[in-house]
């Protein structure tokens, strides 16, 4: 038994005096310099019939501290003659050459696992260590304990050795993935969640309890044809191709009926402004009476014709163009083929007129005479006018019910002298576009598909309604989130693919108070979301332009090649797990590899993210002109 102990002992010593590379000869804060010892100049070391890999930037270093063993990765090197060589006898002019590394600490061995952060400093005179494989796997275990792995690629530098992250981990946090286009980025991005949905797409709690919402700006995600399964099968997953450009044969995203009749959707839709549009539609969704008054067939034509009337017995000349303006906008969002609203207003055009010196009223011209305002065949003209006028209140969508309320208050009250027709003119401006847009993609239903997975495309979509809809879609998401329990059995992810479309600082075409909003309800997503099991993915080529506040609350990174200067200052500044190496690797990165960061990974590391099918792809595959071009 003497015997064997004393072969560990040796093997023990034997297999430390070929790891050790140095010693450490400066301490500065984190960063530390290593003498390395001259014989371990070299390329490989050979140990046991094994060649083992030297000393390279990038790489690994155990300083020991007493019983401590700390943990740093090399982030350069350089050489230095020896400035007391005249006092020494060297054999040859290389000898006195000293190579010095600059070490960064990252953490350290606790017993069995590896810690980040910095529990203590090393001293100088410390000896330095390669790490053997034992403990390069501790520094790449990236699973708690309880949490289930997932496989996602290898490391780059390490061919063979396999990269597992807990789900928890990861998906229970924020997630950035950032690259340039061509780089993977997309790929990325469906191989995570693909390898995630093929463990769990079966399993019942998983349906129930998690809910995945991916928006796609460009369509990379919903292809038809033999890519209809990117991510995952078609069988598991509600896909949605919004369109804008025409309203027959799209899909139209369901909305519960109690969404649309909340201010917020419309102060969004309408890009209301604070203090003047805002408030007006809260009163607008408010008035109890405008409710009963739209309810029934014979009640909505009386309180048209009585609002008619109420503008005409202003005798107010500013007025004289009013009713005709408030029927045709009401007749254009009715409709329908038994509504006459258009040929009344034309009628009020045609005769009505206003007599400002004496009498300060309005009047019907007819061929030899006037009928004045006072005059009771005045009110009888127009009832005649509206006895064919008739509409199906029940028959109106309700999108457009919402739009009739917005311009009978709209013109009720400017006739009443409570609005003022420049502060809110512009929000009916609006409103007509905005809503005929907003029919095409939305359909107001209580009912709910059953599958887990919601895949939205907005590649057919105009730019206003890019811009409103990601917004509108996951505000409602969230809210409805934080009304359930807080107990958090359930999880919801937002999946957001090209996110600087909607998330960017910068916008030419909306205020800064709309844009103010916009960042600020995603800032609060991802501030606040963790509390009530929501979580957010987002995917971007340009994180320069994204907010700041978000890029900085992510909790893992997926860094793609990133060439340009402010892309890699942006995430320089937000990101603080990341090294010197690994920035300056950013630019040179091969497509398909990334560095991974964050606190899923206890060190940051290059990783070959795997291969998925072709089945399950995102369609975003650069052109080859060459299969198009020959003959």
């Amino acid at each position: 038994m003497v015997k064997a102990m004393n072969n560990v002992v040796s093997e023990i010593i034997d297999k430390s005096l070929v790891l050790k590379v140095g010693s450490v000869i400066s301490v500065e804060g984190r960063t530390i310099k290593v003498l390395v010892d001259r014989e371990k100049n070299v390329s490989h070391l050979f140990y046991k019939g094994e060649l083992i890999k030297s000393i390279v930037v990038g790489s690994y270093i155990k300083i020991t501290k007493g019983f401590e063993e700390l943990v740093g990765k090399i982030e350069g090197e350089y050489i230095e003659e020896d400035i007391f060589q005249s006092r020494k006898n060297y054999a040859s002019d290389t000898a006195k050459i000293k190579r010095i590394l600059i070490i960064s600490l990252l953490g350290y061995f606790n017993n069995f696992s590896f810690e980040r952060g910095i529990k203590e400093l090393p001293l100088t005179d410390n000896e330095c260590f390669l790490l053997d494989d034992a403990e390069f796997n501790k520094v790449h275990n990236f699973i708690k304990e309880g949490d289930e792995p997932i496989h996602i690629g290898q490391l780059a530098q390490e061919r063979g050795m396999p990269i597992n992250l807990g789900i928890n981990g990861l998906f229970a946090s924020h997630i950035g993935i950032f690259g340039n286009t061509g780089s993977g980025k997309s790929y990325t991005l469906a191989n995570l969640y693909h390898t995630l949905f093929q463990k769990y797409k079966d399993r019942d709690n998983f349906k129930k309890k998690a809910s995945f919402f991916l928006i796609d700006f460009n369509g990379e995600y919903v292809k038809e044809g033999d890519n209809e399964n990117i991510i995952i099968e078609s069988a598991y997953k509600n896909t949605y191709r919004l369109s804008t450009q025409t309203q027959d044969g799209c899909d139209k995203f369901p909305i519960p009926e109690k969404v649309i009749q909340e201010p917020l959707m419309w102060t969004v839709l309408l890009e209301a402004t604070e203090k003047t549009q805002k408030p007006f539609i809260s009163r607008v969704l408010k008035d109890s009476y405008l409710e009963n008054q739209l309810s029934e067939d014979d009640k909505f034509k009386q309180y048209v014709i009585t609002l008619v009337k109420r503008i005409l017995e202003s005798n107010d000349g500013t007025f004289l163009d009013l009713p005709a303006r408030f029927l045709a906008d009401v007749g254009d969002a009715v409709n329908s083929n038994d509504s006459a609203l258009g040929e009344i207003a034309d009628k009020f055009r045609e005769q009505l007129n206003y007599h400002g010196n004496e009498n300060n009223s309005f009047y019907f011209q007819e061929e030899n005479a006037r009928i004045y305002s006072n005059n009771s065949d005045f009110d009888k003209k127009i009832d005649d006018w509206f006895s064919n006028f008739s509409v199906s209140v029940s028959k109106i969508n309700k999108v457009k019910l919402i739009e009739i309320k917005i311009l009978c208050k709209y013109y009720d009250e400017i006739v009443r002298g409570y609005s003022n027709q420049e502060h809110l003119a512009p929000l009916i401006k609006r409103m007509e576009t905005k809503i005929s847009d907003l029919e095409k993609v939305i359909e107001v239903t209580d009912s709910k598909k059953g599958k887990n997975i919601t895949i939205v495309s907005l590649k057919d979509v105009n730019l206003d309604m890019k811009k409103i809809l990601p917004l509108l879609f996951c505000k409602h998401l969230y809210d409805e989130k934080k009304k359930e329990n807080k107990n958090q059995e359930t999880f919801l992810n937002i999946i957001i693919d090209e996110a600087h479309n909607i998330m960017s600082e910068s916008s030419q075409r909306e205020s800064e108070q709309w844009k103010d909003y916009r960042l600020e309800t995603f800032e609060e997503i991802i501030k606040e979301g963790r509390k009530f099991g929501v979580f957010l993915t987002i995917a971007s080529q340009r994180p320069s332009d994204i907010s700041s506040t978000i890029i900085s609350q992510l909790h893992n990174y997926f860094l793609h090649r990133l060439i340009n200067n402010n892309d890699i200052r942006a995430i320089e500044r937000t990101v603080s797990y990341l090294d010197k190496v690994s920035f300056e690797s950013l630019p040179i990165l091969p497509t398909g590899t990334c560095i991974l960061a964050g606190l899923v990974a206890q060190v940051p590391v290059v990783i070959e993210m795997n291969k998925i099918d072709d089945n399950y792809k995102p369609f975003n595959q650069t052109i080859e002109p060459t299969k198009h071009w020959t003959d």
